[in-house]
């Protein structure tokens, strides 16, 4: 299939979170496969006290059953690294190791748990849990996908704020630059490809609460819902696509319209 060029648009950033609500990590690049997420995207979520997942038949499941950045900024003032080799999921903060334990074995979860139980007590509703399926997607989409940020409108929105706007408050998967503002509007049904992969755009990302968080400082520093209604009357940000056609996307792939 024959790909047009945005105009010099290209994929700047890709990045997964392994751990629904807590920190991003950045990938030089990624391989792809029809109808999935990124691998290890979402794989586990804390479970905010006794919830309604289970892992032996997994299903969507809204996102206030789990900790995330929407009720719970202090996450952000933590930072973690997954090792996909080991499962070992190490939780840092003010620079120093506090937690280190493997999401694979139940020792392991417990660790991470304990952690969170003492860090996150106050804005607990009851013992936090682990949960992961293999396969499953814990997003906030019923549906696997992969999440783009086009850094255009961020600028845009950046200029209408007068406030520095990080690109990670939006939680993306893949960040593109080169595109005009919002044009990530009008690729919705179409086909987009990045580097050897073509994604169905599907539709554009409905923000909450989450994007106030400032990603490093963990403060509600901005309302971006309210801004987004208040200037543009929508509040959306960011479009989500299916991957169709699998293959590798690494930073600096140009991206086009099929």
């Amino acid at each position: 299939m024959t790909a047009s060029p945005l105009s010099g648009a290209s994929l700047t950033a890709i990045y997964r979170y392994p751990v629904k609500g807590l920190s991003a990590e950045r990938l030089p690049a990624v391989d792809l496969r029809p109808g999935e997420a990124l691998p290890w995207d979402r794989a586990f979520a804390i479970e905010n006290g006794p919830g309604r997942f289970d892992p032996l038949k997994p299903a969507h499941v809204p996102k206030i059953s789990f900790l995330t950045l929407m009720r719970h900024a202090d996450l952000a003032t933590v930072t973690s690294r997954f090792d996909p080799e080991t499962q070992v999921l190490t939780i840092s903060r003010d620079g120093g190791e506090v937690a280190r334990g493997s999401l694979e074995t139940p020792a392991g979860r417990a660790i991470i748990a304990q952690f969170f139980a003492e860090y996150m007590k106050d804005s607990l509703k009851g013992p936090p849990r682990i949960v992961q399926a293999k396969g499953h997607v814990l997003s906030d989409e019923p549906d696997p996908c992969v999440h783009i940020v086009n850094l255009g409108t961020i600028a845009e929105l950046e200029r209408v704020s007068a406030h520095p706007i990080a690109p990670l408050r939006f939680r993306p998967n893949l960040i593109v630059t080169g595109a005009p503002a919002w044009a990530e509007f009008g690729w919705i049904g179409k086909t987009l490809r990045i580097g050897g992969v073509e994604f169905q755009v599907t539709e554009r990302t409905e923000r909450c609460a989450a994007t106030n968080v400032d990603p490093v400082t963990g403060r509600r520093d901005l309302d971006i819902p309210a801004l987004l209604l208040r200037t543009y009357r929508h509040s959306d940000l960011g479009v989500f696509a299916r991957v169709v056609s699998g293959g590798r996307v690494a930073t600096g792939d140009v991206v086009s319209l099929a």
